[in-house]
């Protein structure tokens, strides 16, 4: 017999609840601002490191909308920082992927979320032009348009698709030697240009795996709640420092966490 999730506690649900329609809401935002399709358009601040218009935009309306509910939380966006500390703290992603939202592409999102004393307890990713929407609450489960997800069953390594992602950050000779263990081990390796919607696709089961060598908190917070309501296997991005700086993430299905772990020479535990 299943047992029922428990409910989250009331201030919990209750955040949860008002962040769902203002991120949607701020998905809007971004679609209405998207480029065409065609070259890049935006502020280049770094190697394949984008900055639009809607970057700003998306992340201000959120930051006064939950400011407006929540002032007694924190926030921390990509571009604006960590503003102020709370018991709760919202940490936004405006638009991640930017690199293919510069260019009139697809796969991007709006992600939203929230710790509570630096744990991960809902998180929300919309990915409008998708036409998808990921979230989970603590104890609730996660959801792909509403309907419940977990990772892959996957334990063959050769049939395993692995998304393994880049940043300016990272030396290609170490992203290539990441990705030559992966083939070597015989899965497939992806790249889609957005770490957020990279970790939501282990989650329902897309992906079997998503390694990036560095990585910074709003592009997981959302991710990270989500992840926590599967099966999925992940590295302990807080506590090896996650909250302060860029670390490397993995995140597996488990019938693949072991192999995998030692392809990415990430540990899991």
């Amino acid at each position: 017999m299943t047992t029922a999730p428990s409910p989250a506690p009331a201030e919990l649900r209750r955040r949860f609840d008002a962040a769902g329609p203002i991120v949607a809401e701020a998905a809007e935002l971004a679609m209405q601002m998207r480029p065409p399709a065609g070259g890049p358009s935006g502020i280049q601040k770094s190697a394949q490191d984008w900055l639009t218009e809607a970057d700003g935009a998306v992340e201000a309306f959120i930051a006064e909308r939950m400011a407006a509910l929540f002032p007694e939380d924190g926030f921390q966006g990509e571009e604006t920082g960590r503003t102020h500390d709370g018991a709760f703290r919202w940490i936004v992603d405006p638009i991640d992927g930017t690199s293919n939202f510069a260019r009139g592409r697809d796969r991007w999102c709006v992600s939203l979320g929230l710790v509570e004393h630096d744990v991960p307890v809902a998180g929300i990713i919309v990915a409008p032009a998708l036409g998808e929407t990921f979230a989970a609450v603590r104890g609730e489960g996660a959801t792909l348009n509403g309907t419940r997800i977990q990772s892959a069953p996957t334990t063959d390594f050769h049939r395993a698709m692995v998304e393994v992602g880049w940043g300016h950050r990272v030396a290609v000779p170490d992203f290539i030697a990441t990705i030559d263990r992966v083939m070597t081990e015989g899965a497939m390796p992806r790249s889609g240009g957005s770490g957020a919607l990279a970790l939501a696709d282990v989650a329902c089961g897309r992906s079997d795996g998503y390694i990036e060598l560095s990585i910074q908190i709003w592009d997981v917070a959302a991710a990270l709640a989500i992840l926590a309501e599967t099966d999925a296997v992940v590295s302990p991005f807080l506590r090896d420092g996650g909250l302060d700086g860029d670390i490397p993430i993995l995140a597996c299905a488990p019938g693949i966490a072991a192999r995998l772990s030692e392809a990415a020479r990430i540990r899991l535990d």
